[in-house]
């Protein structure tokens, strides 16, 4: 669809979604390798991905899996995480996202960041990051006495930003236990017997 001449400005816009994400974030959170500032160039750049370092964060018990699943209540799949660094997330908005994607997930990284600046600061104990994502059914029938020892409003979680009231995808489970899921497999197809059998 580009064509020959127009080919190489998917890796320039690429390359330019990332530095600008990069920017926008790099005062809010750790940035990692990027190029070396010299005497002739105060600024430094990422190519088309940049990683988040989260592992400071583990200090008040925040870790990359909160952020990852909080990222899904502001309607995001998280960006690869802990690859190729345990405790980081790795970024790469490639050239087909619009300008006004880039800024939402900008917008719900830097809301994310003050959730952890709450914990940070003594003023929130991170329920609201340990507990994401938040499903539709998680706040619907979750009972006010239930939800009230959460320590945050329903809102809060499933609206922390405005963008959110007028388009929302809502994860469809509310957080499960990774580890325990990858170690046991549930699977609801036929046993190979039955297969075979029914191959008779």
């Amino acid at each position: 669809m580009l064509g020959g001449n127009n080919f190489p400005y998917a890796s320039v816009m690429a390359i330019l979604n990332a530095n600008y994400m990069m920017y926008r974030l790099k005062d809010s959170y750790k940035i990692m390798f990027l190029g070396s500032k010299s005497e002739s160039n105060e600024i430094q750049y990422c190519a088309h991905e940049f990683i988040i370092d989260l592992r400071p964060f583990k200090n008040v018990g925040i870790e990359a899996i909160d952020v990852a699943k909080r990222l899904q209540d502001y309607g995001f799949h998280a960006p690869t995480m802990s690859f190729p660094i345990p405790g980081t997330l790795m970024v790469e908005p490639t050239e087909s996202e619009d300008f006004a994607e880039l800024n939402r997930f900008v917008e719900s990284m830097l809301s994310i960041r003050e959730e952890i600046r709450a914990v940070e600061e003594g003023k929130s104990d991170g329920a609201i990051l340990h507990n994401a994502p938040h499903s539709l059914r998680d706040l619907l029938e979750t009972s006010e006495e239930e939800w009230t020892k959460r320590g945050y409003t329903r809102e809060q979680a499933g609206y922390p930003l405005p963008f959110l009231k007028n388009f929302k995808n809502w994860p469809s489970v509310a957080r499960v236990d990774d580890t325990y899921g990858d170690l046991n497999l549930l699977c609801t197809c036929p046993s190979v017997e039955e297969v075979a059998a029914s191959q008779d």
